[in-house]
């Protein structure tokens, strides 16, 4: 047993000193991209969303007692020369209550940014996740919206402080699609439509009670950006917006970039190409870009368009874009390849791009 502690102790040694010398990020002085703060040197987010394992299962629901799995999917990761890693962590697995957070989701959540520190892999961390309905707790539906709001505060008052002291944290993300509720009839339900098991739309109120849209979105992003900052005034704070959030005639969800941005650090977008339609996607993109902010392309893949057109709308973004975060769902290419189902041929497809790409994009990186 002795003469194999050595053999164990060393890599890990060797892996905490390489973690020692991580450098923070943050906003370039002409406030268009990233940089790494000591070096001064570009950083271009380029990465994977992590939101949930090949089987549905979401990070919380197999952490605790499924380390390992985490563990396989950050080397992998970082085998794939991704830099950031877009974790969602849920509302519902973080707070006991509206006032007392759960500490041992918290400590779980303080051991993934040593790993993060480890594998030298950058966290986009997305906040309030009620992508289960079946696990959002009862009472947090039964708030009214101002009660609502501060128990979203105490949960990212309480993410902050576990994770201010780290530079592997590259964002706090506040929540996944925020959308003010329209029209001036009251919604029965917070949450969005499903996108298969899943709510990845939230809304932050059910009632707009003649209160200007953007202005709700305003108040709301300025609270929870001041609850991050009583314990932690460095990490970059941005939201995930759907791609129909622009001030345009037809479907919007209120937040209006132009609206929040002074609040924010920079500008994330969910924007899904669709075939033939790459001119679209650019003007959209280009109309976040106008808040003034950098632009991170935090969720993007093949869904709508083949990897041949999406490849095109990378080369084309990069004009406007200052990262790019797509998926990974614990199956690397090798375990797809040949594929067996439609959904692996389309991730493996993705996968395979994102490789091709991956010499272009970092070539601006240390």
């Amino acid at each position: 047993m002795k003469a194999i502690v050595p053999l164990v102790i060393l890599p890990l040694a060797a892996r905490l000193a390489a973690a020692s010398d991580m450098e923070w990020v943050r906003v370039s002085d002409d406030r268009k991209a990233f940089v790494l703060s000591e070096s001064g040197r570009p950083f271009i987010p380029w990465g994977f969303n992590y939101d949930h394992e090949g089987d549905g299962r979401l990070i919380e629901d197999f952490w605790h007692d499924q380390w390992s799995t985490v563990e396989s999917a950050f080397e992998e990761m970082k085998g794939l020369k991704a830099n950031v890693v877009r974790i969602h962590l849920q509302f519902g697995a973080f707070m006991e209550s509206p006032t007392r957070p759960r500490q041992s989701s918290l400590d779980r959540l303080a051991r993934l940014v040593t790993l993060a520190e480890t594998t030298r892999l950058y966290l986009d961390l997305t906040g309030l996740g009620c992508y289960h309905k079946a696990d959002v707790p009862p009472w947090y539906d039964r708030l009214t919206e101002r009660d609502r709001w501060l128990a979203q505060a105490v949960f990212w008052e309480a993410v902050a402080k576990t994770c201010a002291d780290s530079p592997a944290v590259f964002c706090y993300d506040l929540m996944n699609e925020p959308v003010v509720a329209g029209g001036d009839s009251k919604r029965d339900d917070w949450l969005g439509p499903a996108f298969a098991d899943k709510h990845y739309v939230q809304f932050i109120t059910v009632d707009r009670a003649g209160r200007e849209r953007p202005e709700i979105a305003r108040s709301w992003t300025r609270l929870l950006v001041a609850a991050i900052r009583k314990q932690d005034a460095r990490h970059l704070v941005t939201v995930g917006l759907v791609s129909w959030s622009l001030d345009r005639p037809g479907l919007t969800s209120g937040f209006v970039p132009e609206s929040i941005a002074e609040n924010l650090d920079f500008i994330a977008v969910h924007l899904y190409p669709e075939k033939g339609k790459g001119d679209e996607a650019i003007e959209t993109l280009r109309g976040f870009a106008a808040a003034g902010k950098p632009v991170v392309i935090e969720e993007f893949f093949p869904l709508k368009c083949n990897a041949e057109e999406l490849g095109r709308f990378i080369d084309r973004s990069c004009a406007h874009a200052a990262g790019w975060i797509g998926f990974y769902w614990g199956k690397t290419a090798d375990e797809m390849r040949p594929p067996k189902t439609i959904h692996d041929a389309i991730t493996l497809s993705w996968l395979d791009l994102f490789q091709h790409w991956t010499p272009r994009i970092l070539d601006a990186t240390p």
